[in-house]
């Protein structure tokens, strides 16, 4: 039997549910709308600080997705070896390498992976599953009389979620991938990852328009029932709930780096940037589970939604302003998909009237979501914001601020390191916090995305040193070759739904 932290359920529904980790990753979105999560949160075995220590990235990973992995679902050997697949393409064989910054300060390195940016450590995963309950599937039917079980995954992205479902999913049989994003707000070499893929099974969808306009258009392909059952649409955005649980691990990991190459008891605090709230949330789990963190920290850029509930209790979106182009893109974005999955468990936990019932946070959290949706606000009980401050704090990152932060740690640093905006959106929010602590403690800040991948604003901050290239200093051979490679787009030429859904027919044909 499936333990309660192996079970899923959706977080708009207000009835029971009890779904598998596979219907789950499958789906992507649930029906209503609503972002899949286990309600209940497992916890650490008591001797974990010392039994998992000394463990590599690979075997701690299978420590903790056990835990919301049902073995009969995916035996103990299968995992195993989903997981060494998925990182045995790294360039670092820490897989997620820390970095001492300054004393009190540590870069978490999350961009080894074969797309340069955080998001591999999730969708290499992700793409291996897929793969795996396909084939299973497949291998149990009468294919003379069955049609093959496909998926087709459409996502939106704002730079690196695109390259890394790509770079997941090519070549795998049975999956299409289709990946939409806001025509000319990524960066050229993410541009150029996504649309130089040669694979038969990957496709790209420039819209005219913003990144939440290309999320928004996703949701709605999800909520096609007619088109879902013809194209078996899965999802690799964060609101895949297998997206969250891999990136769990790194807090893990960086945790135990830390102990060892700090040699200290001080409290630890993790600084995230953020923009759709899923790398956070990771850490959310981490926390929820028993890792001893003291704080996690949303690093926002001027698009603050995230930073002004945590100070007002209210989320809210800009109306007049709408999302704000900035320096670190990944991160512009009005409403943060995954922060639904942190209010659920804000609301079944602390919200008097829910009394801790899965059924009726899920229905309060749906009054929010219609209430966001129409009046573009809503106001959380005192309860709820009180227990949301316990473990966050936020902080807002302006352009100019970001420039200096690259400035200043290439500048102060021996090996001239060189990081890029969204890193340096959590090393300026790390630093201020660091300013105000009236005892020591440790910052882990998460390095989201190589500095090569963003070279107009690394190079305003850096131009001005004698000796800096960008190409000798920065950029990879693997990506310098992308700008030779051929582009494969196609141009939706407004943010309408219908004429993606229409892309998506002629290509797959069927």
């Amino acid at each position: 039997m499936p333990s309660s932290s192996q079970v899923y359920r959706s977080t708009r529904s207000s009835q029971p549910e009890e779904l598998s980790f596979e219907d789950v990753v499958m789906t992507g979105l649930a029906p209503d709308g609503g972002l899949y999560l286990p309600s209940a949160i497992p916890q650490l075995p008591k001797d974990f600080l010392s039994k998992w220590a000394d463990l590599s990235f690979n075997e701690l990973a299978f420590e903790i997705l056990r835990l919301y992995i049902n073995e009969n679902e995916i035996p103990n050997a299968d995992l195993k070896d989903l997981i060494t697949r998925s990182y045995s393409t790294f360039r670092s064989s820490e897989v997620t390498p820390l970095k001492k910054l300054d004393d009190n300060l540590y870069i978490l390195e999350l961009f080894h992976g074969p797309t340069y940016a955080f998001k591999d450590v999730a969708l290499q995963f992700v793409g291996n599953l897929f793969e795996y309950f396909l084939n299973r599937r497949n291998a149990q039917k009468d294919l003379t009389k069955q049609p093959r079980d496909i998926i087709t995954v459409v996502g939106a992205t704002s730079g690196d979620t695109g390259s890394a479902a790509i770079y997941g999913l090519r070549g795998k049989k049975d999956v299409s991938v289709f990946i939409l994003y806001p025509t000319g707000r990524i960066s050229p070499i993410q541009e150029e990852q996504m649309t130089t893929v040669e694979d038969e099974n990957v496709h790209t969808l420039s819209v005219n328009g913003t990144f939440d306009d290309c999320q928004d258009i996703v949701k709605l392909v999800f909520g096609d029932k007619e088109f879902n059952d013809k194209y078996h649409v899965g999802a690799v955005n964060s609101i895949n709930w297998a997206r969250i649980l891999a990136q769990q691990t790194y807090y893990f990991y960086s945790y135990f780096q830390l102990q060892k190459q700090a040699k200290t008891t001080n409290k630890v605090r993790f600084v995230v940037p953020s923009g759709n709230f899923g790398d956070i949330l990771a850490g959310y789990y981490a926390y929820r589970m028993g890792l001893p963190v003291d704080k996690l920290i949303i690093a926002t850029n001027e698009n603050d939604i995230l930073d002004r509930f945590i100070k007002s209790g209210e989320y809210a979106k800009e109306q007049e302003v709408g999302v704000k182009a900035t320096y670190s893109p990944a991160m512009d974005i009005l409403i943060s998909s995954n922060f639904e999955r942190l209010l659920w468990y804000l609301i079944r936990d602390n919200a008097p009237e829910v009394n801790k019932s899965d059924e009726k946070a899920g229905q309060l959290l749906n009054d929010w979501m219609k209430q966001l949706k129409e009046q573009g606000k809503f106001k959380v009980p005192a309860e709820v914001i009180d227990a949301a401050r316990q473990v966050f704090d936020s902080q807002r990152v302006d352009n100019d601020t970001t420039v200096q932060t690259i400035k200043q740690v290439y500048d102060k640093s021996a090996d001239k390191y060189v990081i890029d905006p969204h890193t340096a959106v959590g090393v300026t929010t790390s630093y201020s916090f660091i300013a105000k602590d009236t005892e020591p403690t440790q910052y882990i800040s998460l390095s989201t995305a190589h500095p090569a991948k963003f070279s107009e604003v690394v190079n305003k901050a850096l131009d001005s040193f004698d000796g800096y290239s960008f190409d000798k200093d920065v950029l990879p051979a693997e990506l310098k070759a992308l700008s030779s490679k051929e582009k494969r787009i196609k141009l939706i030429d407004e943010a309408s739904v219908e004429k993606v859904k229409q892309a998506i027919k002629d290509e797959l044909k069927f």
